[in-house]
């Protein structure tokens, strides 16, 4: 009987819990949001509706993926490269939005007319390929020995 009471006591305590959150929610995520928007405006000079279409407690994270990541110049790939690698994708996904965000980041950041063209030839190339290979089902670990036959061919040539 004595475990029992314990555990009606924790329900109760645990159901006080959960009602006072539900009257007086923490706003700890308001006060990350509105950081977040004040370096977003810092950083870009306005903030894109793109961010208001996310709940207060997901601003912060999305923001700071974006500038850890993308905005980031201290990162293995260049900006013109993350945005190449951006548009790819978002010719493939596809996204209207983030076709045109893409191509204009990558020009930005110095990419010519033929290296956009580039970029979305190889996501079609790769599209095409994937559907190839899946829809044939092709035996990966065959795949992956013919592939590494190749490359290893490739390197015997080149030295």
């Amino acid at each position: 009987m004595l475990k029992s009471n314990r555990t009606i006591k924790s329900l109760v305590i645990a159901a006080g819990v959960g009602v006072l959150l539900a009257i007086n929610p923490a706003k700890a995520e308001d006060a990350s949001a509105k950081a977040a928007y004040k370096d977003i405006q810092a950083t870009l000079g306005s903030v894109p509706d793109m961010f208001r279409t996310l709940p207060d407690v997901a601003v912060a994270g999305a923001w700071a993926e974006i500038k850890g990541v993308q905005l980031n110049p201290n990162t293995a790939l260049n900006g013109k490269t993350k945005e190449l690698m951006g548009l790819a994708v978002a010719s493939q996904i596809p996204c209207q939005y983030c076709i045109y965000f893409h191509t204009e980041a990558a020009k930005l950041n110095g990419a010519s007319d033929e290296e956009i063209k580039e970029a979305i030839a190889m996501a079609a190339i790769v599209r095409h390929w994937s559907t190839m290979l899946n829809g044939s089902q092709v035996d990966l670990a065959t795949f992956k020995k013919q592939t590494d036959d190749v490359f290893a061919a490739v390197k015997a040539k080149s030295q």
